[in-house]
């Protein structure tokens, strides 16, 4: 397991989520580093969220993401409890497109009945496997996924560049066994505002989803 992972992931997941943007279309409202207003705005007790000013969201700062990505994702995927490497694709899989589709294709994987909740079942039976196999499997599958949706075929380009950059720092990781830097991450995608505002939307569609399920 590798429970300082945390400190090396999340430079690497944030290098791909960008700075503030804020699109009227957007239904989670302004977004910072990937953090949306009414994700932060449910973090500090906000209701409704929409009280939040934009402003907030503009001024956060590192250490309130970086609390809110270990809480709401990276705790959510058990990454303390996984394997090194796995626990960063899965983290990234979870940031993307939510915790529960995360989970869900890594149970499909490891073969246990898929509920998004990744416990001790799903611990013990992803134990079982070769950690480079799950990670391989995990970012193929993701990128199916992705492949999926109608919009891939304008952005599917820069979706493939981050699950295969996941898929590359992800393999060091595992090879390592230890924490690693987050500095042998593949650069960023640049992304145009517009795609940038996109995804954000994209990203809110999912959340739905997710607490649905």
């Amino acid at each position: 397991m590798a429970e300082n992972n945390f400190a090396a992931a999340l430079p690497a997941v944030l290098a791909h989520e960008g700075g503030y943007v804020d699109h009227p279309s957007d239904p989670g409202g302004a977004t910072n580093m990937g953090i949306t207003q009414k994700t932060l705005a449910r973090w500090r007790n906000v209701s409704p969220w929409t009280a939040l000013p934009k402003s907030a969201v503009k001024a956060l700062g590192r250490d309130e993401v970086a609390a809110i990505y270990k809480e709401r994702y990276w705790d959510e995927v058990r990454g303390d409890d996984l394997p090194a490497g796995l626990d960063y694709a899965l983290f990234d899989y979870a940031v993307n497109s939510g915790s529960a589709r995360a989970a869900i294709t890594l149970q499909t994987i490891v073969g246990v009945a898929p509920d998004g909740e990744v416990g001790p079942i799903t611990l013990a039976a992803t134990a079982k496997l070769p950690v480079k196999t799950l990670i391989v499997d995990l970012c193929s599958q993701r990128l199916a996924f992705l492949e999926r949706l109608s919009t891939y075929p304008v952005f599917g380009r820069g979706w493939k560049k981050r699950v295969d950059g996941v898929r590359v720092l992800a393999m060091k990781m595992a090879d390592t066994s230890a924490v690693v830097t987050a500095e042998p991450a593949p650069k960023p995608v640049k992304l145009d505002t517009r795609v940038r505002q996109h995804i954000q939307i994209i990203r809110a569609e999912l959340d739905a989803l997710e607490a649905a399920l």
